[in-house]
C-alpha cells in the first residue's frame, strides 16, 4: 500500500497526507487543527470559558481538589477545554532567556520566568507548568473508527466532530480513544467533546479558545504552517536554554498519524498526562480479524473432522 491519500484511502494507521481527501471531500481545503504553545500559557482559563460560552457547555461547577488550583482536573463531556496547572519542585537549570539568546519579546512569558531560583544553601526552586489541552482531532482517529452510528464523522477541515443527535450512547468510542478525551454525558448517555468550533469554521472564523488567548498561546490555523512555526519556536527555545522544550503529536510517524491538535511541551508528557506513546486502537483490527477468521475456519474443520469420524 503506498503512501499517497489515493492509495491509502480509508487506512487505519501511518501517514495520512490528505485526511480529507481520504475521507470524500475531493476539493477540501488546507486541514487546519491547533498548536498549543504552553511556554506561554498563564493559566488564566479564558479557553475553557470561551469553549463554554460558544457551544452552550454546562457547568461542571468548580471542584478544587486539594491537590492544586486546577478546578476542572481533566476533560470530558461538560470540559472541551482543561488548562492543566502543575506544580514541579527541583533544581531547574539555565538562566532565565534574554533577547541575546534568540528569544526576543517572548522570553518574559517562557517557563523560565515563571521558576523561583534554588537557594543558595541548596534547597529545591520551584515552577508552574501550565497547557490547555483539547481533544487531538487525530488523523486516524478510533472514535470515529468503531462509531457504529456515523455520530462521528470526518469534516473538510480534517477535523473529527460528533453529531449529538445521531449518537445512541453506545460508549464504544469512550475506551477507543487513545488520550481518554471523549466522554459520555451522565443526564443523557450521548458523548460529547471538542469539535474545533467547526460552526465557526464553516464561516471563516477561527474557533473560540484561539480568539480568547490573550499570549496567542493557543494557535489556530493550516496544521502544515503551524508544524513550521512549531518547530522553530522549540528551535528558539532551545537557543534560549530551555533544552527540554518539545513537541509532542506533530510527526505524522506517531501512533495516530500525527494530531490535529499538538503541543509543545517543556517537559515529559507523562507530566501533563499524556500518554508518551498513544497509538490509534484500531490500528490491529484487520489482524485481530483475520486471526478471528482463521481461528473460525479451524474449529470448522475439527467439527467436521469429529462429526465424520463420528459416522464412520
Amino acid at each position: 500500500m503506498g503512501d499517497g491519500a489515493e492509495d491509502r484511502g480509508t487506512a487505519l494507521y501511518g501517514p495520512q497526507p490528505d485526511v480529507a481527501g481520504a475521507s470524500g471531500y475531493p476539493d477540501a481545503p488546507p486541514r487546519v487543527g491547533f498548536f498549543t504553545d504552553t511556554s506561554v500559557c498563564i493559566g488564566c482559563k479564558a479557553c475553557e470559558v470561551a469553549c463554554k460560552e460558544w457551544n452552550a457547555i454546562p457547568a461542571d461547577g468548580p471542584a478544587l481538589t486539594g491537590m492544586s488550583y486546577d478546578n476542572t482536573r481533566g476533560l470530558g463531556a461538560d470540559a472541551w477545554r482543561h488548562v492543566a496547572f502543575v506544580e514541579q519542585r527541583g533544581p531547574f537549570g539555565g538562566a532565565e532567556p534574554s533577547a541575546e539568546d534568540g528569544a526576543g519579546d517572548v522570553d518574559v512569558f517562557t517557563a523560565a520566568a515563571r521558576i523561583s531560583p534554588a537557594s543558595p544553601d541548596g534547597g529545591t526552586g520551584l515552577r508552574w507548568l501550565m497547557a490547555s489541552d483539547v481533544c487531538k482531532h487525530c488523523t486516524h482517529a478510533a472514535c470515529l473508527d468503531v462509531c457504529p452510528t456515523g455520530s462521528l464523522f470526518r469534516t473538510e477541515f480534517g477535523t473529527v466532530v460528533v453529531q449529538e443527535d445521531i449518537c445512541n450512547g453506545c460508549g464504544y468510542c469512550v475506551p477507543a480513544c487513545p488520550y481518554g478525551v471523549i466522554d459520555r454525558r451522565e443526564d443523557d448517555g450521548r458523548v460529547w467533546k471538542c469539535t474545533l468550533c467547526y460552526d465557526r469554521l464553516g464561516v471563516g472564523l477561527e474557533p473560540a479558545c484561539a480568539t480568547s488567548c490573550p499570549t496567542d498561546s493557543i494557535q489556530f490555523g493550516p496544521l502544515e504552517e503551524l508544524r513550521e512555526r512549531a518547530r522553530a519556536r522549540v528551535a528558539q527555545l532551545h537557543a534560549a536554554g530551555a533544552t527540554d522544550a518539545r513537541l509532542y503529536g506533530e510527526s505524522p510517524d506517531d501512533g495516530v498519524g500525527g494530531a490535529g491538535a499538538f503541543f509543545l511541551l517543556l517537559d515529559e508528557p507523562e507530566v501533563y498526562g499524556l500518554p508518551p506513546d498513544p497509538v490509534v486502537t484500531t490500528r490491529d483490527l484487520p489482524a485481530m480479524w483475520r486471526q478471528a477468521a482463521l481461528a473460525a475456519v479451524s474449529l470448522t474443520a475439527l467439527a467436521a473432522g469429529s462429526f465424520a469420524r463420528r459416522r464412520r
